[in-house]
């Protein structure tokens, strides 16, 4: 008897609709078809072993399973349920067959029949709302994610038996729902780190808000302790809140990369991805035999923190130049490719110096003058140029530290912050997919930052004087306009273009000489 049973296959951050044709015939074995990796392969012995738990076996018959379209890979253990459904269902140990076809059925199997969680749940209930299906089969502890996808019946169970009760007695299983504005609106504003807890240091504050107002790079240099790390942390509390659409499509790449946690349903904040200097280059990026996302894909729509930045692999940072251009990364194999999005913040931290007190107002540095060059061309020319901030730290002093003065808050700030994005929201309201300042290409910086003549005198003497890029030119004007936008001017005027130079005063050629 032939059945066929639905699932889908995950192909980046999408899910692709997968048909596995089951048919139990007069013969001998077992023949799985249709470009299926190892753990695919190796279900046969988890199926047989769970649906003996529950009184049923594999036909002694022969088993030929395709899974459609056939040219596609299929991986991963999801499709263990799939698999022994279908098979269930083709050797008549269950009845219901004909109702396979309005569900996806996704989850591995563990030897005593129970389920363990899959990745990629809500790509694969959105696939199935696509494709008009009555609802989806999966683990427990995937139904809160899937459940954020309407008009579909999300059939959360523990075990197969459940499953098959549902299709040979029509055992009824309940529905999982969730109220997706209450979980949208639950953890919107709640964030552990808060500037509040900040001593001092406002004028990194400033940096960072700048850098939240107009979704700009920022590099925080400075010696060990003096905060770096802190500030870093608490950025995410001031930048903007999380859009539903943006958090559906943050939740779908955590989703695809595994990254959900238990019971999950989306995420509402921001993310914040602070990978250790060790990380290799395909882990930052994306890819592998199977391409999976990377911290900067994990990161999107929120940050990515690499601290101790000269540390990293110099292959590993320059891997990251395309995407902090292009907000995006495409993995090529030699049959297909797949994108991740990756539109993120990139905020970095290092040490001025190999000792790390260059410039300590205290503390004297012990390097020699080639060695501080030498530290800080660890990180090359073109990626320091994608950096829009280079704000230079220094320790607190003691009295600002011992002081009772309350300083301000995360939310106070994130109101100018979320201010300045709406004028912005306005500006490129006719732009789909440009929605702050650091995202304008070259043709809108000319149209949205014009300076007077004698701005384009500053800015010329600022070029000479520091060696300045081109790519750092319209870096510098976006981020004037983002101090603007603070200040609700439509106009940038000198003060404005000022600040935005200081913050290019880490450049190369006028930092680490002694």
């Amino acid at each position: 008897m032939l059945v066929r049973a639905y699932n889908c296959a995950l192909m980046g951050v999408a899910a692709i609709h997968i048909t596995v044709e089951v048919n139990v015939d007069i013969g001998i074995g077992f023949h799985l078809v249709g470009l299926p990796d190892s753990a695919i392969k190796e279900s046969q012995q988890r199926i047989e072993t769970a649906i003996k738990c529950y009184g049923f076996h594999m036909p002694g018959r022969k088993i030929v399973v395709n899974m459609a379209p056939a040219d596609i890979r299929k991986e991963g253990s999801a499709f263990d349920l799939t698999l022994a459904v279908g098979i269930l269902a083709a050797s008549e140990q269950i009845k219901g067959g004909h109702l396979l076809s309005d569900y996806y059925i996704a989850g591995e199997l563990a030897l005593d029949g129970s389920l363990r969680p899959i990745r990629g749940a809500l790509p694969i209930a959105i696939e199935a709302r696509r494709h008009k299906k009555k609802g989806v089969i999966l683990p427990i502890q995937n139904a809160r994610e899937a459940a954020i996808v309407t008009g579909l019946d999300i059939l959360g169970v523990e075990n197969i038996g459940q499953v098959t009760d549902f299709f040979d007695k029509g055992t009824p299983i309940a529905p999982t729902t969730v109220d997706i504005e209450q979980e949208f609106t639950r953890n919107l504003n709640e964030y552990e780190f808060d500037f509040s807890d900040v001593k001092g240091q406002e004028n990194i504050k400033r940096a960072l808000e700048i850098a939240a107002a107009g979704g700009h790079n920022v590099i925080l240099i400075g010696p060990p302790g003096s905060g770096k790390t802190m500030l870093a942390k608490r950025l995410p509390s001031i930048l903007p809140p999380l859009t539903l659409s943006e958090a559906l499509e943050t939740t779908k790449i955590h989703s695809v990369a595994g990254k959900m946690s238990r019971y999950a349903s989306l995420i509402s904040v921001r993310p914040f991805r602070s990978p250790h200097h060790t990380i290799s280059d395909v882990a930052l990026v994306g890819g592998g035999t199977h391409p999976q996302p990377g911290e900067i894909s994990l990161a999107h729509n929120g940050v990515l923190f690499l601290d101790e930045l000269p540390e990293f692999k110099r292959q590993v940072l320059e891997v990251m130049r395309q995407p902090l251009e292009d907000r995006r990364v495409t993995i090529s194999r030699s049959q297909y490719s797949v994108e991740f999005p990756a539109s993120f913040m990139f905020v970095a931290a290092m040490n001025p110096c190999p000792c790390g007190n260059y410039n300590h107002p205290t503390i004297a540095c012990t390097c020699k003058s080639h060695e501080v060059q030498n530290y800080l061309n660890k990180v090359s020319g073109p990626l320091m140029d994608r950096i829009d901030l280079h704000v230079e730290v220094v320790p607190v002093s003691h009295a600002e530290l011992a002081s009772n003065k309350p300083t301000e808050q995360s939310c106070e700030i994130r109101k100018r912050v979320v201010a300045a994005r709406e004028i912005q929201k306005q500006r490129f309201l006719n732009f789909p997919n440009i929605f702050c300042n650091a995202q304008m290409p070259s043709r809108m910086v000319r149209q949205h930052c014009n300076i007077g003549s004698d701005g384009q005198a500053i800015l010329k003497n600022a070029m000479d004087r520091l060696g300045l890029s081109a790519r750092a030119y319209d870096r510098i004007l976006k981020v004037a306009r983002t101090i603007a936008d603070l200040d609700g001017s439509p106009d940038i005027d000198n003060g404005h273009l000022s600040e935005a130079i200081n913050f290019r005063s880490l450049d190369r050629d006028s930092w680490g000489k002694k």
